[in-house]
């Protein structure tokens, strides 16, 4: 069964038929043809398909594009203006925090949301006393591996990307 949905996706308002059982992933790459969220798993499992919606990071494979209509999808390539870069995609540069890049827009929409949830004081497995009102607080290397467990990294790239995640919540 297809159904018309409305998307906003990176500020830009689209009007896509999908069918009812199409992940969010599917929806914005084989019908919009943003292709920074990637496909790894598609079970959910390696973060690859990281997406803002709403200002929270989600696991795109995992979801029905009709579940987001009315919502804010932010992908890698909406999270700054052409010729300037997010202060996060920044310092996935200055800290090499990349190889390969597949899995970096995952990475970075994760690490956005990921340091909007500590910023507001959601615990986690590894500190679970944050003070939302110590947004000053740094957040540990544990803490930042520990939040950041959903997303894998084939190259092993993982000191540089907790390096950059620092640099950016510092920065």
């Amino acid at each position: 069964m297809e159904t018309r949905v409305s998307l906003s996706v990176n500020g830009v308002a689209h009007d896509v038929v999908v069918d009812t059982r199409t992940t969010l992933l599917d929806g914005l790459r084989d019908r919009l043809g943003i292709f920074s969220p990637k496909k790894g798993c598609d079970h959910g499992q390696c973060g690859s398909c990281t997406v803002l919606v709403d200002g929270r990071r989600i696991i795109s494979c995992l979801s029905f594009a009709v579940s987001y209509e009315g919502s804010e999808i932010v992908t890698a390539e909406g999270l700054a203006e052409p010729g300037d870069l997010h202060p996060l995609q920044q310092a996935f540069i200055d800290q090499d925090a990349f190889q390969c890049g597949y899995c970096t827009p995952g990475q970075v929409c994760s690490a956005i949301g990921m340091l909007d949830e500590a910023k507001n004081g959601h615990p986690s497995h590894a500190t679970d006393n944050l003070d939302p009102d110590a947004a000053d607080e740094a957040l540990s290397d544990e803490e930042i591996r520990e939040r950041m467990s959903g997303n894998l990294c084939r190259c092993a790239a993982y000191p540089n990307i907790v390096a950059a995640i620092r640099q950016a919540a510092e920065g």
